[in-house]
Formats: C-alpha cells, sequence, structure tokens
C-alpha cells in the first residue's frame, strides 16, 4: 500500500488508496469510487485501466521489455521451447526435468480426438474461415469430457490445460485439411510439439512431410513469442468469459473469436496482403515507402511500429534472426518476400520513420516466416491462436484461483433518449 491519491470535486475531497506493482507501477483503486461519490470514471477501449492483478506477464513499452513470470523475452525464445515456456507461462515456474517429461507425456496422451468430432467437420462449407471452425471445434471438443465443466483439483486442471494446449493442433490442421479436401492425418507420438503440428498440416497418407530443424526452430520462436501479451483484446475476453464461471475450453472459444478481429489476430496477415498489392500494383518498395510519407495519403506500412512498444518490439528483433535463416535456408524465391526485404531496408535507413520509432514489429516478420514455410494465409491467425493458448489458459486460472472474483460487469455513460412516453403507432409522426 502506498500514499492515498486525492480527488477534489464540488468541494469535497475524497481519498483513494494507490497500490504499486512489483515493476513500480503506480495504481489508483477506485473499486469505492461509485460508493462514495456516485462517480464512475470514463475510460474508453480501457487503455488506462487496470482490470486485474496479475503475475503472469510484464511488458514496458517505452524500454521494449517483455518477460513471462519475470524471465526476459529474449532469453526463453533462445534458450526454451515453446512446450517448456507454456508450463513456465500456466504453472509460475520453470519445469525441472521430470515435470516437463510428465507434462509432455500428457500432451501426447491428449492429442488425438475423439473419432465422432471427425465427422463435425463434414458440417461446414469448404471455404469454412479456419477460425470459425477452430472456436467452434474447440467447444465441440469439450462435451466429449464432461470432465472439463469441473477442474476442482490441480491434477484435473493440469490434465486439461495438457488436453487443451495439444488438441488445438489437431483441430486447426484438420480445419486446414478440411478446406483443401485433403484427409486429416493422426497425429504422432514419436515427434514433438511444433514438428507435429507441421506434420498434421503438411503430411499426406502417401508422403510423410520431414520438417527442417530450423523450420521448426522459428515456429516455436513464433510460438513463444506470442504465448501471451497481458491485457489485450482476446485475452481479457478470455478472464471476461471466466470471470461469470463458464469452463476454460468455453472461455478459450471466446477469446479465439476476439483474436480474430482484423485489429488483433489479422495484423501478420495483413502485412502479406499489404505486400500482395504492391506486387500486384507493380509499385516498387521505394515508390510505396514514399506513398506511405506523403501528407493525407491512404497508404499505410502494415508491420511497422505497435501500439504498446513505443520504442521498438523486443520480439521482432528474435524474429529478424530467425527470418534470415529460415530464408537463406529455403533458398526460397518469392517476390513478396524480396519485396518485403526491400521494405525493411528501406524503412530502417529513412529518417521518417526512425525518428518516429516505426520499426519492423512481431507481425512484420511472422507473416514472413510463415509464407516462406507454406502456411497458408487463411492459417496465420491460427497459429497465432495456438502459440497464445498458454495465456489464455493462465489467465483463466488467475480468474479461477481468485478468492475475491466476481463477475466482470463494466459500467458505462448513458448517452440516450431521457424518459419519454410511449406513443401508439397511429400517433407518431410519418
Amino acid at each position: 500500500m502506498s500514499d492515498a491519491a486525492t480527488l477534489n470535486f464540488q468541494g469535497k475531497s475524497i481519498e483513494l488508496p494507490t497500490f504499486v506493482g512489483s515493476e513500480n507501477e503506480v495504481a489508483v483503486d477506485i473499486q469505492e469510487l461509485r460508493n462514495k461519490t456516485g462517480m464512475i470514471t470514463f475510460d474508453d477501449g480501457y487503455g488506462n485501466t487496470g482490470s486485474c492483478l496479475s503475475s503472469i506477464t510484464y511488458i514496458d513499452g517505452d524500454a521494449g521489455i517483455l518477460r513471462y513470470r519475470g524471465y526476459p523475452i529474449e532469453q526463453l525464445a533462445e534458450e526454451s521451447t515453446f512446450v517448456e515456456t507454456a508450463y513456465l507461462i500456466v504453472f509460475g515456474e520453470l519445469p525441472s526435468a521430470a515435470e516437463l517429461q510428465r507434462f509432455r507425456g500428457q500432451l501426447t496422451a491428449h492429442q488425438f480426438l475423439h473419432e465422432n468430432l471427425r465427422h463435425h467437420y463434414d458440417g461446414f462449407p469448404p471455404n469454412a474461415h479456419p477460425m470459425a471452425i477452430l472456436s467452434a471445434m474447440i467447444n465441440a471438443a469439450s462435451c466429449f469430457q464432461p470432465a472439463l465443466m469441473k477442474l476442482d483439483d490441480d491434477e484435473s486442471f493440469t490434465s486439461q490445460a495438457a488436453r487443451l494446449m495439444s488438441q488445438v493442433r489437431t483441430i486447426a490442421a484438420a480445419s486446414y485439411k478440411k478446406s483443401i479436401g485433403e484427409p486429416m492425418m493422426y497425429p504422432r507420438s514419436d515427434l514433438r510439439y511444433t514438428a507435429n503440428f507441421l506434420h498434421l498440416l503438411f503430411s499426406k497418407p502417401y508422403a510423410e512431410y520431414d520438417p527442417d530443424p530450423d523450420v521448426v526452430r522459428a515456429l516455436d520462436q513464433i510460438f513463444i513469442l506470442h504465448a501471451d501479451h497481458e491485457q489485450n483484446c482476446s485475452t481479457s475476453t478470455v478472464r471476461m468469459v471466466g470471470s461469470s464461471q463458464a469452463n476454460l475450453w468455453a472461455s478459450v472459444s471466446a477469446g479465439v473469436c476476439a483474436l480474430w478481429g482484423p485489429l488483433h489476430g489479422g495484423a501478420n496477415q495483413a502485412v502479406i496482403e499489404m505486400l500482395t498489392e504492391i506486387h500486384k500494383s507493380g509499385v516498387k518498395p521505394e515508390e510505396f515507402i514514399a506513398r506511405v510519407k506523403a501528407k493525407d495519403s491512404k497508404a499505410r506500412l502494415m508491420g511497422f511500429g505497435h501500439r504498446v512498444y513505443k520504442n521498438f518490439d523486443p520480439r521482432a528483433k528474435i524474429l529478424k534472426a530467425a527470418c534470415d535463416k529460415v530464408l537463406n535456408k529455403l533458398g526460397v524465391h518469392d517476390p513478396l518476400l524480396d519485396i518485403a526485404k526491400k521494405l525493411e531496408e528501406t524503412a530502417l535507413r529513412d529518417d521518417y520513420f526512425v525518428e518516429r520509432k516505426l520499426y519492423p514489429n512481431v507481425d512484420f516478420y511472422s507473416g514472413i516466416i510463415m509464407r516462406a514455410i507454406g502456411i497458408p494465409l487463411n492459417m496465420f491467425t491460427v497459429l497465432f491462436a495456438i502459440g497464445r493458448i498458454p495465456g489464455w489458459i493462465a489467465n483463466w486460472r488467475e480468474v479461477h484461483l481468485n478468492p475475491k472474483a466476481r463477475i466482470y460487469r463494466p459500467r458505462q455513460i448513458y448517452t440516450g433518449p431521457t424518459k419519454r412516453d410511449y406513443l401508439p403507432i397511429g400517433k407518431r409522426a410519418t
């Protein structure tokens, strides 16, 4: 507890308690504001509202810092794996060798879908978006496990967290296979998490996909870098739904829907769409950069800058190295990727972007990597969702374990008509 803040209004002074977080973030506690004054705060879009206390992720956007449970993202991306990082995010500590082996075993044990679920895919049209299928099938999969509705102890929670994290790959890959008319593949118990997903995505009954280790590592890093990102739209949605005591799978399914929005999870897809438009138009990258800089221009350079990171996106630095490695390793000759590299080179040495600190963000490089790997555009946001599963699970659990938890219920400032009387239809103005 720190010093109280004083609010002066209409000749009255009200003291409001303040709190200081573990990274010295100061917050004013307004929980009793309405009871004491009749007033509420107004913060359109919640940009300055701390909606919860959380011990999962710390971000300092000005300094370009991202940490999971205190561990710098740079260390985790370099030294850890996605499964180990997921364990850290969900359970709070890095696993011992025995704990990691046991968790990997649970992921393997739960990776198969109930056979009846495979028939659910027949109900979707061939052009159904994989995100729609992902959200629906997460809910459908929970129906085959009635115990999912009640997670009363740590052991059952661990089992269901592993089940969700594992099956989401199988569900996602099956949705892609359905969309292209290919048979769904079964998971392989000899492959680890990310390599297994690539197998599910690209293998055929007559031709097993043999993933390159550098490709697997790059995608693993993409998953790590997307595993959590504080109280973004989809994570806040998971917490909102979870606050009603909705089960884990229903809450995560809602998070998928929030992530689907183009202003949230579609940013890496927007990068490729921008590159496609540049290629089709025949405009040179340097000319496109000039258009972006022009006053009143509608041209936007997607994948540069970030709402949270005011300096640089620490995740982008990591993925740039992975991007260069993968492109060199695969020897991909793709005009869109050539345009991307030219845009990057031009913008990074242009004072307009440097002065405004508009550096490439994680979406820029992740989009390029996924295209180089061969992942189709409509699956980009699905991969984002797979990576974000650990963060959603951890945030749902914080809400679930909070002894003071209440259902989330924001207030509003009403701006509609004041009281008026009903008029019969014959007396209304025409």
